[in-house]
């Protein structure tokens, strides 16, 4: 499925596209500086986290479980899955 090694690390529950930000739910850590991935039936791109928050406030790493706000590169739908490459 993928070339290299990534690990699911959570999906998209929301996507506010006028500000371009994704709510994503973590089933693994994030953190600032982490390379992820995000796929689905009409999204395939990769970036960088350059900025992540939890209720408005910046935060460098977030654990699974948290719903954390974070910055797109490009458009994202709900349900879209987010892998970290390893």
């Amino acid at each position: 499925m993928f070339e290299e090694n990534v690990l699911e690390i959570g999906h998209i529950t929301h996507f506010f596209p006028k500000i371009s930000v994704a709510v994503l739910e973590l089933t693994s850590p994030l953190a600032v500086g982490d390379r992820i991935l995000i796929k689905g039936p009409a999204t395939d791109f990769e970036q960088v986290v350059e900025s992540m928050q939890v209720e408005h406030t910046n935060i460098q790493r977030a654990e699974a479980g948290q719903s954390i706000g974070l910055k797109m590169a490009q458009m994202v739908k709900v349900k879209d899955n987010v892998y970290k490459k390893l």
